[in-house]
């Protein structure tokens, strides 16, 4: 009977010895892997948030680019990390939507291999052409795609990444035949653009604005429920009549599964005071991105809402990869 007794001691001593473990937690710096190239959204709301979680968590928080297949190369090393909270990655609406529901198989289980942790932001995205083109507005662009099938080409960050995705919808809601060219992240896809290379781009908004305010490329529409106040003579996607493309992606925080529910908390809490930082906001409203910030259980029931979405998309656009 003296079994019994000396389990149950051990049962408690290793609770107690996880509950210290968690409360010590972080003792080290952490990882926050980032599943694209630096330069795109990803990249830029991951650093500033990195940089404040310093002084929130008291130790550092290095930015680990790990860009390729999509995003879905960083999203493996995420999932596959170990669950202990020092290891961590964006999520965003390629990772855990889009790739998931166009591929067949993925290294990853977006639903059972990632804990979600928060949603940092929304932003809208944007259909740019390159200033020579003869189109001033959708309708343009669509006489011109129109007139000469498969001449005009779209730059996208990768196959299976908001642009393509994006691209792909404006094909069949348009009706018109544009070549698809996949870059390995949205840095290389913009340089061929306002370069002339490539004549259109669909994009986050963050990464696009500086150059549409430059003049560097045109903006035709933006995707939300009002238009982008940097951009206010710039109609969104629902009332240029595609209401399609007028979705918003989103940037996150996601850890491995398993990371123990109170590193999680622990995480949570400061990306809430970090987001709740005036600068922070300044910096994010510069990015033309809205705060989030939610629960861990409200990211985790919207990243399902996406992906239920995305999956519908991505069927009606009829892409399909291996």
């Amino acid at each position: 009977m003296a079994a019994r007794p000396l389990a149950c001691l051990v049962a408690i001593m290793v609770v107690a010895g996880a509950a210290r473990a968690q409360e010590s937690y972080p003792s080290r710096p952490l990882t926050l892997i980032v599943p694209f190239p630096p330069g795109g959204s990803t990249d830029v709301i991951a650093r500033v948030v990195a940089e404040r979680l310093r002084a929130e968590l008291g130790q550092a928080v290095v930015v680990d680019n790990r860009g390729g297949a999509g995003g879905s190369l960083g999203t493996t090393a995420i999932a596959k990390a170990s669950p202990d909270g020092y290891t961590i990655g964006m999520g965003t609406a390629s990772t855990l939507a889009i790739n998931p529901a166009t591929y067949k198989s993925l290294p990853y289980d977006v639903l059972t291999d990632l804990a979600p942790v928060s949603n940092l932001a929304s932003v809208p995205n944007i259909l740019s052409i390159h200033p020579a083109l003869e189109a001033r507005d959708i309708a343009g662009l669509v006489r011109l795609a129109r007139a000469a099938p498969g001449k005009l080409a779209y730059a996208s960050a990768g196959v299976g990444s908001v642009s393509h995705l994006l691209g792909e919808q404006f094909k069949l809601a348009t009706g018109t035949n544009l070549l698809h060219v996949p870059y390995r992240g949205v840095g290389p896809a913009l340089q061929d653009v306002v370069a002339g290379q490539v004549q259109v781009m669909f994009d986050n908004l963050p990464t696009s604005l500086p150059l549409a305010l430059d003049g560097k490329l045109r903006p035709l529409a933006v995707s939300g429920v009002r238009r982008a106040a940097a951009l206010p003579n710039v109609p969104t996607f629902a009332q240029a009549s595609l209401d399609d493309l007028n979705w918003m992606a989103f940037f996150g925080i996601v850890a491995p599964a398993r990371t123990p529910d109170a590193v999680i908390a622990r995480l949570h809490s400061a990306i809430v005071r970090v987001l709740a930082i005036e600068d922070v906001r300044r910096q994010f409203d510069a990015q033309a991105a809205d705060v989030v910030g939610n629960s861990p259980q409200e990211f985790a029931a919207e990243i399902r809402r996406e992906l239920d979405r995305m999956r519908r998309a991505i069927a009606a656009a009829g892409i399909e990869l291996n």
